[in-house]
């Protein structure tokens, strides 16, 4: 992905990219992550600024670590 890019657009893209490989709605992920949908959404289309406390929460739902999760961002 080109650096140009937001990195709350990149963070949203990876995000998604994992979830959909889990093959876990949106619903199904915020649910295991026991944040709002919407709030999920919001990430994955990079119109949220995600705290590190919920990064943290959200990589753990994933099964990955906060390192895996941004690597290369």
């Amino acid at each position: 992905m080109a650096r140009n890019v937001s990195i709350l657009v990149r963070f949203g893209a990876r995000l998604r990219e994992k979830r959909t490989n889990l093959g876990l709605s949106q619903e199904a992920f915020a649910d295991s992550c026991g944040l709002d949908r919407t709030y999920i959404s919001g990430i994955e289309r990079g119109k949220r600024n995600v705290s590190l406390l919920n990064i943290e929460t959200i990589a753990k739902a994933l099964g990955v670590t906060v390192s895996e999760l941004t690597q290369g961002l």
